[in-house]
């Protein structure tokens, strides 16, 4: 099965750590000229450096840069998409998988933070998608990614502001498919369980457990479907699968990636 990504520009949003770097490092081994973002520079440039180190194994074309960008704010988005066509080339695949976990009791969440939420979960994807669509369209091909959760389709008590972001970003991800396929841009939305990523890190220290990370790491996974926690890895090789030829007729759909534990298919 081919997946080779050769020529194509990639921007991964929340590309430093955990499932945004392992798409960054899928999609620089297959041959696209990939541009990670983060707000954070150290460990980006750290990610950019450790991807890079594995040149020789990558196919020929393939580059990996660092552009930081706090992608909550309207103007760094189009100064760094400016950056990324100049120095890449146009955006042909866009992941946006910028995000991080926030719930609570509904009676409690400030509107600062439900604001926080749709801007860095759901304005960050329109407003690189609407930057990214002319040239895809234009070119006949485009992909466009959207990381969210299983809250999106099944959501709980306590998981406002999180599961109404991602449920606006599902709907987004259908409305730019329906609109996007007489054009040949892909778009579709990975909905993430339990995904051994710095977020879990950040949920082991929060727990103050004494286990070390890995003891923490296989208790929480014996809890599932599967009786593990799923590698970012997992999620790369069908971020991979979705950006590639191989994918050309799968647009429109939300899959679970989340080794069973999501309610509903």
């Amino acid at each position: 099965m081919d997946t080779s990504l050769d020529g194509r520009t990639a921007v991964i949003t929340g590309g430093s750590l955990g499932i945004g770097f392992s798409i960054a490092r899928a999609m620089f081994q297959s041959g696209a000229r990939v541009a990670i973002l983060a707000r954070n520079p150290e460990p980006l440039e750290r990610a950019r450096a450790t991807i890079a180190a594995e040149a020789a194994t990558a196919r020929p074309g393939a580059r990996i840069e660092a552009y930081p960008c706090d992608v909550c704010n309207a103007d760094a988005i189009l100064s760094t998409h400016a950056r990324i066509v100049s120095e890449l080339g146009d955006v042909d695949i866009l992941v946006n998988n910028a995000g991080r976990s926030a719930g609570g009791a509904f009676e409690t969440i400030t509107d600062a933070q439900w604001q926080d939420d749709l801007d860095l979960k759901l304005f960050a994807a329109i407003r690189w998608a609407r930057l990214a669509w002319p040239h895809m369209r234009a070119q006949r091909w485009g992909r466009v990614i959207n990381l969210l959760n299983v809250y999106a389709k099944t959501p709980d008590a306590r998981t406002a502001p999180t599961s109404v972001s991602r449920a606006a970003g599902m709907a987004l991800s259908k409305v730019l498919a329906n609109e996007g396929a007489e054009h040949n841009i892909l778009v579709n939305a990975l909905l993430i369980g339990f995904i051994r990523s710095d977020q879990i890190r950040r949920q082991h220290v929060a727990s103050g457990s004494q286990e070390t990370l890995d003891e923490f790491v296989v208790r929480a996974g014996a809890r599932l479907p599967m009786g593990r926690i799923g590698e970012p890895e997992e999620v790369a090789n069908l971020a991979l699968f979705l950006a590639s030829e191989a994918g050309s007729y799968l647009t429109g759909c939300a899959i679970n990636m989340d080794g069973g534990v999501s309610r509903v298919v």
